[in-house]
Parts: structure tokens; sequence; C-alpha cells
């Protein structure tokens, strides 16, 4: 049985009158002499000459964020060190298509050395994994695994200024294993002594999790088994079964319901078999315990199970949260700014973080106060217009409050909650004022562990240290609502793009800024441009590119390989 987890300042020349001493250096240099000249006015001029020394900048991780920082980050102004035991950034988004080998694993994997060469060589890399982190001494502990035992293992330490911690959860060696896996299977079931009962259960796959991850993955195999594993397993093929398991009443639920009806219609068209409304209880070697409100307990036997529906967190970063009194959580606790909670320099960012938005409620108080600015007790509208913006900056759920209420102010929110007919007449106190905004923090919502995000969250972290170096600042929060403005760091927030959800048979569907909903085999094709120009290289843009060509004309490959 098989059970697979799936987942620097530049030196300046300057020109001068040479002193006899320096013309005597010269000349004796030129003679092939040597002569050892040093005087303290000399010395001093070396540590003008070299400059001040930059900040070191050590990042942990070559996935989305990691790489998203490394491309923006001015190396003028830091020296920027990167540590991963993977010396490449993978394209994840394409990997349930290299589970089932309609695109390579190399085609999708660039080099990071290729992708901090383009910055002139002014970023280090050292491809090792960091075990431990020691924020008291600002160092981490690393170790390099050697793959063959020629080399064994090495251990060193790094010293930094400021942390970025970028550690993924996805690996591309996890999506090989699942394809080798598949081929198992099915090898496996044309053993001459199995009975057909052993022989269904090894070609039953069960994916857990009916988000896009477990939707994508089971759409694949779909394909890969009616288009090119029937033709080489002719004898097996009917005893094929896959089911989807998902503790939500309907599959993609972050989708519209447009899309996700679609999707349920189009799996059980294709014989895919969806359980929704199950959650896992329970996994052993032969079966999966699931459990429902409506059926109860039930137990499926398996040849192949891929766990879908979330990213185990990294020993190191367990280790760090029990040392940072964040043992509880499940990932690293940021605040708006991505600094890690209770640590000096340490950032997160991607899979192993999770910002911690502040609630209206908690600084409802002081928000008043400020308002309150002839402290009399009561705000007007122009005291809370006042203050308006800086309020949505700081606390974005109130905008999205306001926006499900059809609200375009949150003065409209208080003349509702005060039922008053003129705006002008509006006068509220701190109960009234509380009871108005008592519901805004029901917006709050944790972001998804996507490329999405941690792309845009590297991207915000590099401009912070770009422009952190010219204030001389670090950034502050929470923000300041005061006359002086707004603050000069904003905090992190999140653009959703859009997504998509390959649904198998060259359909696909899409939900995109503005309710923009498509479906079919168009928007299968505006997948592939999407995907291929998002691409980091033209290199893997081509493989890509050529490795779908290839699937059309001789099909996935199904070696073992």
């Amino acid at each position: 049985m098989r059970f697979a987890s799936f987942f620097g300042d530049r030196s300046r020349i300057f020109c001068s009158r040479y002193t006899f001493s320096e013309l005597l250096l010269v000349f004796a240099g030129a003679c092939g002499g040597l002569v050892a000249y040093a005087d303290a006015k000399s010395e001093q001029d070396v540590r003008t000459f070299q400059g001040p020394t930059k900040k070191k900048v050590l990042v942990l991780g070559t996935g989305w964020g990691g790489t998203s920082f490394l491309r923006n980050i001015d190396t003028s102004l830091y020296d920027v060190q990167v540590i991963s035991p993977r010396n490449y950034f993978a394209f994840t988004p394409l990997l349930p298509s290299v589970t089932c080998g309609t695109v390579e694993a190399r085609s999708i994997v660039e080099p990071i050395r290729n992708i901090i060469g383009k910055k002139g060589g002014d970023i280090k890399f050292w491809d090792a994994e960091c075990f431990e982190i020691d924020p008291t001494k600002k160092k981490v502990l690393c170790r390099y695994n050697a793959v063959t035992n020629s080399f064994g293992t090495a251990e060193f330490s790094v010293d930094y200024d400021y942390l970025v911690i970028a550690v993924g959860g996805k690996e591309v060696e996890d999506a090989t294993r699942i394809r080798r896996s598949v081929i198992d299977c099915f090898e496996r079931a044309c053993l001459p002594n199995l009975d057909d009962e052993e022989r269904k259960k090894s070609l039953h796959f069960v994916i857990v999790g009916g988000g896009p991850t477990g939707v994508e993955f089971a759409a694949e195999l779909h394909d890969f088994v009616v288009e090119d594993l029937s033709k080489l397993y002719p004898s097996v093929y009917d005893l094929v079964k896959i089911t989807v398991i998902g503790a939500d009443e309907h599959i993609l639920t972050m989708f519209d319901k447009r899309v996700f009806t679609f999707a349920e219609d189009k799996f059980k068209r294709d014989g895919i078999d969806l359980k929704t409304g199950y959650r896992v209880v329970k996994v052993s070697e032969n079966d999966i315990t699931m459990v429902s409100k409506a059926t109860g307990e039930k137990s499926v036997t398996y040849g192949m199970a891929v766990w879908s529906t979330g990213i185990g967190t990294r020993p190191v970063i367990l280790k760090f949260m029990m040392q940072i009194g964040q043992g509880h959580r499940r990932v690293l606790a940021t605040d708006e700014w991505l600094r890690v909670c209770g640590c000096d320099g340490v950032y997160a960012i991607g899979d192993c973080a999770s910002i911690g938005q502040r609630k209206v409620m908690e600084d409802i108080a002081e928000i008043f106060k400020v308002a309150d600015k002839d402290n009399s007790g009561t705000l007007t509208v122009r005291e809370i217009q006042d203050i308006l913006q800086d309020v949505i900056i700081r606390y974005p759920q109130v905008d999205l409050y306001l926006k499900s209420k059809h609200m375009s102010d949150i003065v409209e929110l208080l003349q509702e909650s005060k039922s008053v007919a003129k705006v002008e007449d509006i006068e509220v106190d701190i109960e009234e004022f509380k009871r108005a905004l008592a519901n805004v923090d029901s917006q709050v919502k944790t972001l998804p562990a996507t490329a999405q995000v941690a792309a845009q969250q590297g991207n915000y972290l590099a401009r912070c240290f770009n422009k952190m170096k010219d204030l001389d600042e670090h950034p502050e929060g929470p923000l300041r609502i005061t006359e002086a403005g707004r603050h000069n760091f904003l905090p992190f927030r999140y653009k959703h793009l859009g997504q998509f959800a390959p649904l198998g048979g060259e359909q696909a569907a899409a939900q995109l800024p503005g309710d923009w909903i498509s479906i079919g085999h168009s928007t299968q094709w505006l997948w592939y441009s999407v995907y291929a120009s998002k691409q980091v290289s033209w290199r893997t843009r081509v493989l890509v590119v050529f490795d779908w060509t290839k699937r059309f004309i001789f099909g996935r490959d199904s070696s073992c390989l």
C-alpha cells in the first residue's frame, strides 16, 4: 500500500596628488622589490576606502516567497545570503501535472544560481539545511548533507542582522514519488497471483482534500488512466477507481457556485467518486476511516492515498516556534509587516507563516480617543471621516465589511445603527461606536498557502527593506492614526488576482477579479498561456510548452524513472 504526501557598497577610486612615500612605493614595486610602508594615516585611509559594513540579510528557502524577495531586494544596500537544501526554484502550481507525467519535473525547476546570478553576483548561496535558529545570538545552524558518502555531513553556523524565513512545504520529489507510485499500483495489479478483490484494492486511488490541489490531481490522474494507462494495462483498466474525499459539502468551495457545480457534474460523468461532507479520522496501511454526519463512520480500502488538505510544518520551524513561545500554533505568527511576533529582526513569509490581522474591537477605545479631537466624548461625522482612510489601511476588514453590506462609507453604517435620517445629525458615543463596528472583525480571514500569496509577500518585504535602508528605520506598528500622517511602511495587503481549476478533458474553470467566471475548453487554453507566461525563465517556459506539445503527440511517459 502506498500513502503519499503531496505535497556591495561599491568602492570608489580616489585620484589624488601622490606623496613622496607613495611614489617610492610604486617605484619599488615596478623594480621587483618589496617595500613595507604603513603609518597611522594610511590605516585610516584604508578604513575610509572600504566604507561602512553592510548589514547581513539571511534568507532561508528558495520557494516562491524567498525567490521573489531575492529578485527584488537591492543588493547594493545589504549583504544578502541564501541557505536552502534545494538549489533550485520550483514552479509549484504545475506539480499536479508532474505527478502524472504531463510535465517533466526538470521542466518546472530553475537553478537558484541562475536566478541570483542576474543580480550581478552580489548574493551568496549555500546548499544546506537549516536545523536550528538562535534568535538571541542572531545565528542559524546548518548542515550540508551530501548525496554521496564521500563528502559526509558538515555543520556550520551563519550570523545575520535580518532573517527572512521562507521555508515552503511542497517539493518536486513528492510529485515524482506519486508518479512512481501510480505506475507501481498498476504493475502490482497485473501480477498473476492476485485475485480481483486484491486488484481492485491496488487500483483504488483516494485523494483526501477537495480543494484546488486535490481536484487538479484527480483530474490529471483520470486523464492519465483514460488516455494512456488504459492502452498499456487493458486487462485491469476496468478495475480502476478514483475517489475524492472532502470535508465540505462541495468541492472547490473557495470558488463561485457555478464553478463547483460544473466541476462536480463533470467528475460524476467521468466516474470519479465524490465523498463530500466526510472528515478523515484515521489512515492505516490498508484503509481510510472517515466520518459523516449523515452516514456516520465508514472505511474504504485503497492502493494509493494522496493527502492534499494542508502543508506540514518543517521540524526546524516547529522547534523555533517552541523557542519563541508559539508552540501551540501550526505556523509562525507574524504581524502585518511580516515580522515574527516576539523576535527582533526576524521575518517570515509563505507557507510557514500566517499574518495575525489585528482586530478593530481590540483597539476601538484608542481609535475613538484619537478621533475625538475636541475631547467631547462623542464623534461627529467630520471627526469620523478625518480618520476613516487610516482606519481602513490599518484594519482592512472594515472595508470588506462595508462592501459586504453594500455600503460605501462607515458613516452609512453608523447611520443605519442610529436610525438617523440625516447624515449631519450623526453623533455617537463610545458605546454606540462599539455597537456599530461589533461585526466588522467577522471579515478577518487567513490567507491561503498559495504561490500567489508567497510571491506578493516576497515582493512587499523586499520593497520594505529597500525603503527601510533609506529611512534608517524599521517598519513600525501598529499604524499610528495621528495628524502627523500615515505610516512610512503600509501593512502588507494581499491582492487576489484570480485562480484556476483544471478539471481534465482539456477543460478548466477560472474565477478572476470582478466576479468574472470562465468554464470550458477555452479556459484551459487560457490556463496554458498564463502558466507558461508566469515561468521564471525562458528556459523553463520553452520546456513546459514542449512537454505539453509532446503529450498531445506521444502521450504521457509511464516509465518508473
